[in-house]
């Protein structure tokens, strides 16, 4: 017998239970689901701090050895460009393979006549040198086309072909292209003949020294020089300065010794040849027909006919000593924008 107030126990059957356990199923698979999310989440997929370790290694070891790569690859362009260099030297200034085989030497003098310049007494002195040494060399021509330049210059290589000719016994002789004029033909008078082309420029035998004045242009423009020196005569030749009758004699004087030096220089090497006028020592210049006519030159001739015709020696061998790359590289950005400063300045004294 039950008593009615207090409830009986129910009892689930297979039914219930098996609802209930449905039930139930989906909560539990969320709440894992729900952890391996939010540990997902907060790691990623199992390793994943290997793997991106793994992968900033490899990308650091593919940078450095793209960067190793890039080095060497400078260092042996560079090795290159320097190999060149010392190849171009040696090409150019070594001594001829050939030398001892009977051949006609070659030193070629073009453009300006000056310190630091191709046609420098540094760089031709030394190919000279060279050609008188060669035992193979019948014969030094020398291959000049060039307006002129410094008497200094000119002089220093004056005297060297005249030692060597006396040393070595060998002859010289100058031959002329397009103008051979006054340091040029300073030097060309130490050969033994000069040829020339029949309009070859030859001569200008004078000395000159110039330069600008301002002083004129400075006063209407209302500006004042103001100049300070520490000698009476230090500001000798200042653009910016009045010349004086004093600096003037003086600075003829000199020019009048560089030029008999100049004259003795050309009297000594064409010796008789030689059928001064006037007009001879003035500055002028002449064809190279009117050069043989005044004797100054000694007859037509180009380099291939003296080679074959006078030294007897048709192969020809070049002795020119030049810069090298570097050298005209520093030359051409860096130094001559100096040298144009200071020609700009300066007044030297320069056979022209």
């Amino acid at each position: 017998m039950t008593d009615p107030l207090i409830p009986e126990p129910s009892h689930a059957t297979p039914e219930s239970d098996s609802t209930s356990n449905q039930a139930s199923a989906p909560v539990n698979s969320a709440a894992s689901a729900t952890k391996n999310v939010a540990k997902e989440g907060l790691t990623g997929s199992p390793g994943w701090e290997r793997a991106t370790l793994e992968k900033l290694a490899f990308a650091s070891l593919t940078e450095q050895r793209l960067a190793r790569r890039w080095r060497n690859f400078v260092r042996l362009a560079w090795l290159a460009f320097f190999v060149l260099i010392v190849w171009i030297l040696i090409s150019r200034n070594g001594p001829p393979q050939d030398g001892l085989t009977p051949h006609t030497a070659v030193v070629e003098i073009k453009g300006e006549i000056a310190s630091g310049a191709e046609a420098s007494s540094e760089l031709i002195v030394a190919a000279l040198r060279g050609a008188f040494e060669d035992e193979g060399a019948q014969a030094v021509v020398l291959l000049i086309n060039s307006p002129g330049g410094s008497p200094v210059q000119a002089g220093i290589i004056n005297d060297e072909i005249k030692r060597l000719k006396v040393k070595h016994k060998k002859p010289v002789y100058a031959v002329v292209e397009e103008s051979c004029a006054s340091a040029a033909y300073y030097i060309a008078v130490a050969a033994d003949k000069i040829f020339v082309d029949k309009a070859s420029i030859v001569g200008s035998i004078g000395v000159l020294m110039d330069g600008f004045g301002f002083t004129g242009l400075m006063d209407k423009l209302g500006v004042e020089r103001r100049l300070m020196t520490a000698g009476e005569n230090k500001g000798f030749l200042d653009p910016f300065s009045p010349q004086t009758e004093k600096h003037r004699i003086f600075a003829q004087a000199m020019l009048d010794q560089i030029h008999k030096q100049f004259i003795d220089a050309v009297k000594a090497g064409r010796g008789k040849r030689l059928k001064e006028t006037p007009e001879t020592f003035s500055g002028l210049f002449w064809s190279g027909q009117q050069a043989i006519e005044l004797g100054l030159a000694d007859q037509l001739g180009s380099l291939d006919f003296v080679a074959r015709e006078v030294v007897k020696a048709e192969d020809i061998i070049d002795y020119t000593r030049r810069d090298n790359v570097a050298e005209r590289l520093v030359k051409r950005f860096g130094a001559s924008i100096g040298e144009g400063a200071v020609h700009a300045i300066q007044s030297i004294p320069a056979l022209r």
